[in-house]
């Protein structure tokens, strides 16, 4: 009869741990079985560092189990693989718990090294490159054994010396004066050159037809070095006031090239309507700080210009007191447009030129007609009149002899003469000039250039006439005005000068239409010449350059 097959699941494969009884009655392996390629286990993760001290387990390998009696079969079976797969997992299973089960073995004791015979040198086992550690730190340096004390010097007693007797000072009175050697006062002389240089400033005047400079040299008395004057193309400055700045600055560094002109202290005079100059008093304030903050007060109110665009400046021209000792300050007022300023400093700055002050013309005109008083005390008794006579313009002011107490541009200048002339002629005014300067409002004759007629002249000389007594219109109106102010003085002379004042017969001709003496001015008469100045034609053009460059 035959057997029935014995199924692969009869034996139970568990995964749980057996009972501690069951783990010691193992039986042992009576044989080594063959070794898996499974048996192994195969992980991916990082292996620890095993342990020095305990020694390593012991391979751990499932008992193999006693094969149980089967009858022969009839037949024989084939072979299952799947079946002899699993046989080693679960006796490798067993296997681990019954290690876990029984403890650990005694670490084994070191064994004692072997003597090493002096002779015989062992052979040191080649070492990796990367198992030796790198350190990128310093090594501590080695102490020093400490130096050995020097013995102190000995130090030799200083020999005392005997005191000195102290020397009795003579009162003041009687020392005697030390007599200077030739040394000293070479020294002394040349100290007191260094203290008093000379002070040098190139006066300079932008009309609206030319350039005129002044080199002054300031040294206790005021010299004139030079003179030089240069035409103006028409239309950069026009009414006093800057039309174009780039054309200026051209026209200057030209101008100051050619003659070798110093470009630093330099001084430039202005003349314009936008201008305003007025004189008041303030009462009642000491602090200086107070006193500034009243006259911006007063300014606004004094002139239509608003603060924010215009650039002011004063001076003190006096300080009074009353019974009561309350402080009269009088103020002289200067403001002007901040924008006409502006255009003219940024053409002096394209042309390399050096700005150091910028004078009001009324005022450098008064300097370089007459000197200030000796005597400040002295009361001015008249006051002086000063009359510029520019091609477009001129400028009139009043002085009582110290300061300027008015003045006023006036829209009359000698091109207006060249138009009147060039219109009966009919003619330009450029081909007038010539007959202009050749004419006489007195009775000396003058020489008349080629081609002129006497009719001509006479037509001239008419048109000239109507001219200056408009001019001398504008005169009178000015001086009526500067009367009507409180403390103004009377008129003691008009002083002409510019280019046009040398007319022949035109200060003869004002005198008999205002009633007041009129003479021309010289512009050299207060100032030293030197000799490489040559007496150039038409003098009084160079009044306020000359007075631009006098520094009182």
């Amino acid at each position: 009869m035959d057997e029935p097959k014995q199924s692969i699941w009869k034996k139970e494969i568990s995964f749980k741990r057996k009972p501690k009884a069951e783990r010691a009655e193992a039986p042992e392996a009576p044989s080594e079985p063959k070794k898996s390629i499974w048996k192994k286990e195969v992980s991916f993760k990082r292996k620890r560092k095993a342990a020095p001290a305990p020694e390593s387990l012991p391979e751990m390998t499932a008992p193999e189990p006693e094969p149980e009696p089967q009858p022969e079969p009839a037949a024989p079976a084939p072979a299952d693989p799947a079946l002899a797969d699993l046989e080693w997992l679960t006796a490798g299973l067993d296997a681990l718990a019954a290690a876990e089960a029984s403890p650990p073995p005694a670490p084994a004791p070191p064994e004692p090294e072997p003597e090493t015979q002096p002779a015989a040198v062992a052979e040191k086992p080649k070492t990796s490159l990367l198992k030796k550690e790198i350190s990128f730190k310093r090594k501590p340096k080695e102490a020093k054994p400490p130096k050995a004390p020097k013995p102190p010097k000995e130090r030799k007693p200083k020999a005392e010396k005997p005191a000195k007797p102290k020397r009795e000072r003579k009162p003041k009175a009687e020392r005697a004066p030390k007599p200077k050697t030739p040394k000293a006062e070479k020294r002394r002389d040349a100290n007191a050159a260094a203290r008093k240089l000379p002070k040098r400033l190139v006066g300079l005047k932008v009309g609206a037809s030319q350039l005129a400079a002044a080199k002054v040299v300031n040294n206790g008395h005021a010299q004139v070095e030079q003179v030089v004057r240069e035409e103006l193309e028409p239309g950069i400055v026009v009414a006093g006031e800057l039309r174009e700045p780039e054309a200026l600055a051209t026209a200057l560094r030209i101008f100051f090239k050619k003659h070798k002109l110093p470009k630093r202290g330099v001084r430039l005079g202005i003349a314009n309507n936008r201008i305003g100059v007025r004189i008041f008093e303030i009462t009642g304030i000491e602090d200086p700080k107070q006193l500034a903050n009243a006259i911006r007060f007063r300014a606004q109110e004094a002139l239509p210009i608003p603060i924010e665009e215009a650039v002011l400046d004063y001076q003190i021209l006096g300080e009074t007191r009353d019974e009561d000792g309350q402080l009269t300050t009088r103020v002289l007022l200067v403001v002007a447009y901040r924008e006409l300023i502006d255009r003219y400093v940024s053409a002096f700055r394209k042309a390399g030129i050096n700005l150091v002050a910028i004078d009001l013309e009324a005022f450098a005109l008064l300097r370089s007609l007459a000197a200030p008083p000796e005597d400040a005390e002295t009361q001015p008794t008249a006051a002086l009149v000063a009359v510029a006579v520019g091609h477009e313009r001129s400028t009139f002011a009043v002085s009582d002899g110290r300061v300027c107490e008015f003045t006023r541009v006036l829209d009359w200048g000698g091109g207006a003469l060249n138009v009147a002339i060039a219109r009966d002629l009919e003619l330009t005014p450029a081909d007038v000039e010539p007959i202009k300067r050749a004419l006489s409002l007195g009775t000396a004759p003058r020489d008349l250039p080629d081609g002129v007629t006497e009719e001509q002249v006479a037509k001239a000389r008419e048109a000239v006439r109507r001219q200056v007594q408009t001019f001398a219109r504008e005169l009178v109106s000015s001086l009526q005005f500067y009367q009507n102010q409180p403390g103004s003085l009377g008129i003691g002379e008009i002083v002409l000068t510019g280019g046009t004042a040398h007319l022949d017969g035109l200060a003869e001709e004002l005198q008999r239409l205002i009633g007041v003496q009129v003479r021309v001015g010289d512009p050299f008469a207060r100032v030293a010449v030197s000799r490489r100045v040559k007496d150039p034609d038409q003098l009084g053009s160079f009044a306020v350059a000359i007075g631009l460059g006098i520094e009182d």
